[in-house]
């Protein structure tokens, strides 16, 4: 065996004792001296084989995932890899600067005290990570189209550590949702049930593997003096988020008859907190395309195009994420356009609210014929033209040429204004220059059109 795979053998081995010391520390069956000390043992070896021969350095691993990256046939495109391990991110999060980092390695850096942005070197005093679940989605959609399979989450094994303390937390729940308990019962255990699932990953993985638990706190739903009370539905809905965030039980959810139309009804009829949540929970359980298309099927669509135009900031955010999660899928792309969401997000790019967000479902229908058209038709270009002229951010400037390709080739006039353009700032012939890889093929294909456009103008004189 080489080097590498006995380092591998023996992470796993330690891994595994190190999980029996802690499950015999959490649930109090070794109250031995020598239980802590053998775990802390455990935790050296385990940094000892992690980190041999690394120097610790973040900018040495980083080199050195790019070097492996150069060998491999498939591009990742640079916005999908984390800044500090140079992979492709599984489960990318926002720190308080406004960048992006999979979650493992920044949480990493935070808790062996730093308190900067390693990309930014800004300080940062909140350390909350928030999901990032556009940049989730887009590369889901990217995996897929490559068919690259990402591994599963390094913490999915911890996340099955599950206490005896726990266990008991849970039939003390269920007790109380059951039907012969009274109101305030059921509505303390609904709360109780939220905060434990907020907080805890084995908790998550606890509530999937019984059967009973989200039937009965869904049925809570259409309890007298329950039904209407608008803490309960938000805490019910949050619970459902909050579970939906383990892979596991996204199936689960999504083959419980009541779950897909309680957080539909919820979209349509709760408070914007509570529409928030339901959205963000359905982009959640979106990441299964089985789910995708119940989600479509079921009814969702309307209410989150809805929510997307109404709603707060960030539950538009939670829309928009919903929605280009749904579209993945090609029936649900004919439900948003019919739903009206072109006309949503032109508006919002004029704006410039949600442009990211936009930009993103605008591609990803730029390969329906009636999208195209509805962009072409209600003056989609400017606001295109704009994005690829002004904006700072590649995967936009991406996104915008790639629905203006479409544009262009579907309706050969949009071209004058694209040439009136590049015959003013040149924005298209510095995108096919200095882009992504697809922007610099798009711009390029345009410029080429326009080009023979104007040749065979000159000579039909």
């Amino acid at each position: 065996m080489g080097k590498s795979g006995a380092a591998e053998t023996g992470v796993g081995e330690l891994k595994k004792e190190l999980r029996r010391l802690v499950k015999a520390i959490v649930e109090g069956d070794d109250g031995r001296v020598e239980t802590y000390e053998d775990a802390a043992k455990a935790i050296a070896a385990l940094k000892d084989l992690r980190f041999r021969g690394s120097g610790n350095s973040n900018g040495n691993l980083a080199n050195q995932r790019k070097a492996e990256r150069r060998q491999t046939s498939v591009a990742i495109p640079e916005h999908f890899l984390c800044p500090i391990s140079a992979e492709l991110m599984r489960d990318p999060v926002v720190l308080a600067s406004g960048q992006t980092y999979d979650r493992r390695f920044i949480q990493e850096w935070l808790s062996s005290g730093n308190l900067t942005c390693p990309r930014t070197q800004q300080v940062v005093s909140d350390t909350t990570l928030t999901p990032n679940h556009l940049v989730r989605s887009m590369i889901s959609q990217w995996c897929t189209e490559h068919d690259v399979t990402l591994p599963p989450l390094d913490d999915e094994q911890e996340e099955r550590l599950i206490t005896r303390k726990e266990r008991n937390a849970l039939s003390r729940i269920l007790d109380k949702l059951s039907l012969s308990s009274s109101i305030p019962d059921r509505k303390q255990a609904v709360t109780e049930l939220r905060l434990l699932t907020k907080g805890s990953r084995s908790f998550r993985a606890l509530v999937g593997e019984s059967p009973g638990t989200i039937p009965l706190l869904l049925s809570a739903l259409s309890v007298p003096g329950l039904n209407n009370d608008t803490a309960v539905q938000g805490d019910i809905v949050t619970t459902v988020l909050n579970l939906s965030i383990h892979d596991s039980n996204k199936k689960i959810i999504g083959d419980n008859p009541q779950a897909i139309p309680s957080l539909i009804d919820v979209l349509k009829t709760g408070t914007m907190e509570t529409r928030s949540n339901s959205a963000a929970a359905l982009f959640s359980l979106s990441a299964l395309d089985a789910n995708k298309l119940k989600i479509g099927e079921l009814g969702a669509v309307k209410p989150l195009v809805e929510l997307l135009e109404q709603g707060s900031p960030s539950a538009k955010k939670d829309a928009g994420s919903a929605i280009f999660s749904l579209c993945m899928v090609h029936e649900n792309r004919a439900r948003a356009v019919r739903e009206g969401v072109v006309g949503v997000v032109l508006t919002a790019i004029t704006h410039q609210s949600l442009v990211d967000e936009s930009l993103a479902i605008l591609a990803l229908l730029s390969g329906h014929q009636e999208a195209v058209e509805e962009i072409a038709d209600t003056g989609g270009v400017p606001p295109l033209l704009g994005i690829i002229k002004d904006s700072s951010c590649a995967r936009n400037k991406e996104n915008a040429v790639v629905v203006l390709f479409a544009v262009c080739m579907h309706d050969r006039t949009k071209l004058r204004e694209v040439g009136e353009e590049e015959k003013s700032n040149g924005s298209i012939s510095r995108l096919a220059q200095s882009g992504t890889s697809r922007a610099r093929r798009k711009a390029t294909g345009i410029l080429d059109k326009w080009k023979r456009t104007l040749h065979s103008t000159h000579y039909s004189y």
